[in-house]
Parts: C-alpha cells; structure tokens; sequence
C-alpha cells in the first residue's frame, strides 16, 4: 500500500527517469491539456462510482484519479508543499 508521499515521490523518480516505456513519463509528454482531460475523466468516474457502483470501485476510481492529479503536479512543477499550503 502506498501512501499520497509516497506515490509522489515514486512518480517524480519516474518523470526523472525519461523512460520511453513509462506510462507516466508518456503521459508528462503529451502535455498539460492532456493530462487535463484524464484528470477530468477520471474525475466523473469517481462521481459515477459513488454514485452507482460502491465503496470498492469508488475507491479504485479516486485512487487513478490521485494519480493524475500527481502527474499534473508534476507537468507544472508542483510539489506536494506548493500544495499542501492550501490544504
């Protein structure tokens, strides 16, 4: 299990790496807009989830969509004290 810390970091070392075969190095490549739209989908999947299809997938639906929230972080130079300031 990880922690939101720890998914950071692990994707920073990713995006460091500049490997081809990184789905998140792939996605940093493809830009801001669209790293924007996969935010907003999975935004709506987490909304469909809760809505329809219990604890369990919603879960699964925020987990991916924390996961792009980080990649957008990273793709505008964020870290997770930029952040967490406005907590």
């Amino acid at each position: 299990m990880k922690s939101f810390e720890a998914l950071f970091a692990e994707l920073k070392e990713k995006a460091a790496s500049k490997d081809p075969h990184s789905g998140t190095v792939r996605q940093l490549e493809k830009g801001i807009h669209a790293i924007g739209k996969k935010v907003i989908e999975e935004a709506c999947e987490v909304w469909m989830a809760a809505e329809h299809e219990g604890r369990e997938h919603t879960a699964e639906e925020i987990s991916q969509l924390l996961y792009h929230v980080q990649v957008m972080m990273l793709a505008c130079d964020l870290e997770l004290e930029d952040v967490y300031r406005h907590l």
